[in-house]
């Protein structure tokens, strides 16, 4: 089973996109020097207030455009600030309570990263990538999933090891609490292993989640070292088994989840950086609850995308720019936005303060008791404790599983059924 630190068991992350988040050019027109963070100063009682015990950051090391594009890993980006700006924020961030953690981008690099610039020159730090001469001219490079601006790191290169577990280090050192490791899935397993371990000598509590979108989740968690992988299938099994009335689709995700937690703590979600709003998945918005019920009612380690608390909409696209709708800039604090979304906000901090109650769920075991392509009952224990869902999709009211007492519910006035697209919790 995974080693992870002792506090994750009560970890809730509010996942923010700085560069989006904050207003700044993601196209890389617009470098100008500004202290944007400080920004997320205004939100940190917000995501306190949500219920969150955690911030997770997206990329804020210097980067040409969107930040996945790394020019320099040990530099915050200028767009957003400098090192007194990060260090601020994390204090800050400490002193309410919140964990912080940051989006490590080590598959690839810029095109601008000094190293590879002078690789392109034919030095020494060519083994540092994947390069082919041809012709006499420019090497060609070896890209992340054919995207020409994000250049592949050689990560059989031992200095690429040792640069990586410096770079995870030094953050670590300034006060960072965790790294999302983004595509670890295109990282060769061994790399992991080699850098994981030394980074824990010196941070024996921080925490290491790996972006995982397909594959063998609990093998890739035992041979890199990693703490948690993102748990994609729960994703999808979430929005497409509401949308389709198709709740069997949700029980096999279920059997599929608690394998996993024989082994480690999924991070789980129904909202990130890249992909489609949730709000704008479902296509009924009566079930959007239902969703977010789900979330916070199985094991793992859950993580809410800023806006999705207030019912943000957003889809993405397959293009450039296509990822703006789903990282949009927030206004300078809460007081200002728009008031549709409380309902929603008011909702998770429901369901955020009943998980927090029961931390057991973090490894809790998800069974199902009833299954209906229209209704699923299911229940979520540690062996002592127990939580009963029961999420209806259909338009008749269902009986209420016995037993137990209602400790949340869509129709809280309602007693006895579980009515027409509503959802209970019972304890």
């Amino acid at each position: 089973m995974s080693g992870e630190p002792g506090w994750v068991a009560h970890a809730v992350w509010w996942h923010v996109y700085p560069l989006g988040f904050a207003g700044a050019d993601t196209r890389g027109a617009d470098r100008e020097p500004a202290h944007r963070l400080p920004l997320l100063e205004n939100w940190l009682d917000y995501a306190v207030r949500l219920g969150a015990s955690g911030l997770a950051l997206g990329p804020i090391f210097d980067s040409s455009t969107h930040g996945y594009d790394t020019i320099d890993h040990r530099r915050i980006d200028p767009r957003l600030g400098d090192d007194d700006d990060f260090d601020h924020l994390v204090r800050a961030a400490h002193d309410r309570g919140l964990r912080v953690m940051l989006d490590g981008v080590f598959n690839h690099v810029g095109l601008a990263f000094p190293r590879f610039q002078r690789a392109l020159e034919g030095g020494p730090e060519a083994a540092w990538f994947h390069l082919t001469w041809a012709g006499g001219g420019e090497p060609s490079h070896e890209t992340f999933e054919g995207h020409r601006d994000l250049v592949k790191l050689n990560h059989a290169n031992p200095d690429v090891a040792a640069y990586v577990a410096d770079v995870m280090t030094h953050w670590l050192d300034r006060g960072a609490d965790a790294w999302r490791l983004d595509a670890a899935y295109a990282v060769p397993r061994e790399f992991w292993a080699e850098v994981l371990p030394r980074v824990r000598r010196a941070h024996p509590s921080a925490y290491f989640a790996g972006e995982v979108i397909h594959g063998d989740y609990d093998t890739i968690v035992r041979e890199t070292g990693m703490d948690s992988v993102t748990q994609y299938e729960l994703w999808k099994a979430i929005w497409s088994s509401l949308n389709d009335g198709n709740l069997f689709e949700l029980a096999w995700a279920f059997k599929r989840h608690n394998g996993y937690l024989d082994t480690f703590a999924p991070l789980t979600f129904v909202g990130n950086h890249d992909v489609t709003r949730l709000a704008s998945r479902i296509e009924d918005e009566r079930h959007l609850s239902h969703a977010l019920v789900t979330l916070l009612t199985v094991g793992g380690t859950p993580s809410i995308y800023y806006g999705d608390e207030h019912a943000f909409r957003g889809v993405k696209e397959d293009r450039a720019g296509g990822d703006d709708a789903v990282r949009p800039a927030f206004p300078a604090s809460p007081e200002d936005l728009a008031p549709y979304g409380r309902p929603v906000y008011r909702l998770h901090q429901d369901l955020i303060g009943l998980r927090r109650r029961h931390p057991w769920l973090h490894r809790g075991r998800t069974d199902v008791i009833d299954i209906a392509n229209g209704h699923l009952v299911y229940a979520t224990t540690d062996g002592r404790n127990r939580l009963t869902v029961a999420l209806n999709l259909g338009d008749a009211d269902l009986p209420l599983p016995p037993g137990g007492t209602i400790v949340l519910g869509s129709h809280p006035q309602a007693t006895g059924t579980v009515p027409a697209h509503g959802w209970t919790i019972t304890a």
